[in-house]
């Protein structure tokens, strides 16, 4: 047998095991539809380069749906995630973008049906005590309401996408403790606020779980790079106020991406 011929027989077996073991292929190769959900970590408000389409959504090319769709070129892309969604709002004005051929789905909802932006403006603007108690009822929301509110929204898009790898992913923790931060909130309130933001994510994973889909948290890509660490990926408070604490570009790009497409 020549060198060409050998090579040539080891090429074709090379492409038969991807075709009867499934080795994985890129999404370019290997075909998918992908449809993002979500509320503003997931549309990309903080990030910038909105869309034109999307309005008041402010849908950025810099959010990670975005990217993971110029790196992977799935054969349909459905971004319909939107500024201030809550689970109910996906519920009843994103899931139209899902059929049974959609193949993956990734969706970030929850901290709006809490009252996230509420909680945040109320720990800005007042006392230490009213921004504690403000943090615990948003607690104590997230352990009563929310699990129900993500049932529904997840048997929801179970239904009309059957066959869809879903992936919920969380949300960042804000601050770092004791770190280079010498003005504004005071350590107590930025304990709370991280310690919300961990029964969230404890939450969100638990009702992921339960519905089949994979949860993926993005608070290892965030270590480091949280408010007060010096390097943060996530606006504090800011002009245009929306985009307070919300990812900036670098957010999305070095935190929910690799953590999306860790699993996607």
């Amino acid at each position: 047998m020549s060198v060409r011929t050998f090579r040539a027989s080891l090429s074709a077996l090379a492409i038969a095991a991807v075709a009867i073991l499934g080795i994985a292929q890129p999404a370019s190769a290997a075909g998918g539809n992908y449809v993002a959900l979500g509320d503003s970590y997931s549309s990309g408000v903080g990030a910038g380069s909105y869309t034109s389409e999307s309005g008041d959504c402010k849908r950025s090319t810099n959010a990670y749906p975005y990217l993971w769709k110029n790196a992977n070129a799935p054969s349909s892309f459905a971004f319909v995630a939107c500024s201030g969604a809550t689970t109910s709002s996906v519920s009843s004005g994103q899931l139209g973008a899902l059929s049974s051929s959609t193949t993956l789905v990734s969706l970030t909802a929850g901290g709006n049906d809490v009252g996230f932006a509420d909680v945040m403006q109320t720990c800005v603007l007042q006392s230490e005590a009213t921004c504690v108690s403000r943090v615990n009822t948003a607690v104590s929301q997230t352990q009563n309401s929310l699990p129900g509110r993500l049932d529904s929204l997840y048997t929801g898009i179970r239904s009309r996408a059957p066959q869809a790898h879903v992936v919920v992913l969380g949300y960042p923790r804000f601050y770092k403790l004791s770190g280079s931060c010498i003005a504004g909130l005071t350590e107590t309130e930025r304990g709370a606020i991280n310690n919300a933001s961990d029964v969230l994510n404890g939450v969100l994973a638990k009702r992921a779980a339960n519905a089949g889909f994979t949860f993926s948290s993005v608070v290892d890509e965030f270590t480091g790079h949280e408010l007060c660490s010096g390097d943060a990926w996530i606006h504090s408070v800011s002009i245009p106020v929306i985009n307070s604490y919300h990812p900036k570009a670098v957010g999305q790009s070095g935190g929910y991406l690799p953590a999306f497409r860790s699993v996607a």
